[in-house]
């Protein structure tokens, strides 16, 4: 018996050490690196520094600042994702001519790499030349061009606007693909029911596209908290910080300060955040409960 256990985990065995060698190992580095005093351009300073790099970061002042950021970003970002992808889905799901050309167009943003997204946004806010104050200022909403990225409070909505447009197709995809799976006969059921059409998704489409949604919105939440490129590519997290997110800051820490040892600490810190998150989503959603159709 425990020869017939442990044959699975012997065929598993090659993925067991690429799954270590590309996240174990560097996961333990990471939180390693978080208690030393590790400077690149001081190789002869590295020695444990105990909680220091901890210390460091939570005596910053723009921390807090970052922070707000960080939850403005995210949140603001996956629900605008969330509701327009799901609009395009309801939309997409009804049979119309050259539906598939149209799919394939719409679903493109996904395609395209952070830093093509990045530079078109950087081009399109641009304060001097940008079309986007080309047309305000002939709509006559503004009287002089702005500086988009250059201004604290509007710099953080403008890679908002990016990412928002970048991510609305893995939304749209996935729940058009759970819109597509529910039976007919369940909206029939309703109709002879008495059901109208608000009825029908409240108590049909949203119950059983609800795994989809959840396990969407968890995952996309985690892939925005973990977007740096589309900041360092259209603001480097300025004004004065003031476009930075942890992760952003956590990359400009590792690579322009080449603080290892704090951007280590950074790391741990948002590790921990994120896993606080995924329970507490877990838990408020209810997602063992998850399909039923009330």
């Amino acid at each position: 018996m425990k020869k017939k256990n442990l044959e699975p985990h012997a065929f598993m065995l090659p993925s067991y050490i690429l799954l270590f060698g590309f996240m174990g190992y560097p996961l333990i580095n990471c939180i390693r690196l978080a208690f030393t005093n590790y400077k690149i351009m001081k190789p002869d300073e590295v020695y444990f520094a105990g909680l220091n790099n901890f210390k460091g970061i939570l005596s910053d002042p723009d921390l807090l600042m970052i922070l707000g950021n960080s939850v403005k970003f995210v949140v603001i970002t996956v629900f605008l994702q969330f509701v327009l992808g799901l609009i395009l889905a309801l939309t997409l799901k009804k049979p119309f001519r050259f539906r598939g050309v149209y799919q394939g167009i719409v679903f493109l943003p996904w395609a395209f790499s952070g830093f093509i997204i990045g530079l078109t946004f950087q081009w399109l806010f641009n304060g001097e030349y940008g079309p986007i104050n080309d047309l305000l200022l002939k709509a006559h909403l503004i009287t002089e061009k702005i500086s988009f990225t250059g201004t604290p409070g509007l710099s953080l909505f403008t890679v908002i606007a990016a990412l928002t447009w970048a991510g609305i197709p893995f939304f749209a995809i996935m729940i058009l693909a759970a819109l597509q799976s529910i039976p007919n006969e369940l909206y029939e059921a309703a109709k002879i029911d008495g059901g109208n059409a608000l009825d029908m998704f409240k108590h049909v489409t949203i119950p059983c596209i609800k795994p989809t949604i959840v396990i969407t919105i968890l995952l996309r939440t985690i892939w925005v908290f973990n977007n740096a490129d589309l900041i360092y590519v259209m603001t480097r997290g300025g004004p004065a910080n003031t476009s930075h997110t942890l992760s952003s800051y956590m990359f400009m820490k590792a690579y322009s300060t080449l603080d290892f040892g704090q951007a280590s600490a950074l790391g741990v810190l948002f590790m921990f955040v994120l896993v606080l998150y995924v329970l507490i989503f877990l838990k408020i959603t209810r997602f063992n409960e998850a399909g039923d159709v009330g």
